[in-house]
């Protein structure tokens, strides 16, 4: 029997607070990389906005073979971020990908 793979990605679009320097940033965007990393078992990385001091753009990976639970584990990663204080989220995106998209 063949199981299905669903595979999900959501993308951050993060206003960071008082910074102001790409250093400054890296302390900001690092702990909730490493976050999202150890609590949902997700792949992540800062994808865009990276020569910007006060933006930055995480992506957020997951696989599994139930597409609910990837979106349960993406929405999760989202209320997390949205509930650290020193950033405001702009704006988050999610797309799912199945067996019916091939």
């Amino acid at each position: 029997m063949v199981m299905p793979v669903y595979v999900g990605a959501l993308e951050l679009d993060l206003l960071l607070g008082d910074v102001h320097s790409l250093k400054q940033k890296r302390s900001v965007v690092r702990p909730i990389i490493a976050e999202l990393r150890k609590r949902f078992e997700v792949s992540v990385a800062e994808s865009g906005h990276l020569d910007l001091h006060r933006r930055s753009l995480i992506g957020v990976a997951v696989v599994a073979a139930d597409a609910q639970h990837v979106r349960t584990v993406l929405d999760a990663c989202e209320r997390t971020v949205a509930g650290r204080p020193e950033i405001e989220l702009l704006a988050a995106r999610q797309r799912l990908l199945g067996p019916e998209d091939e």
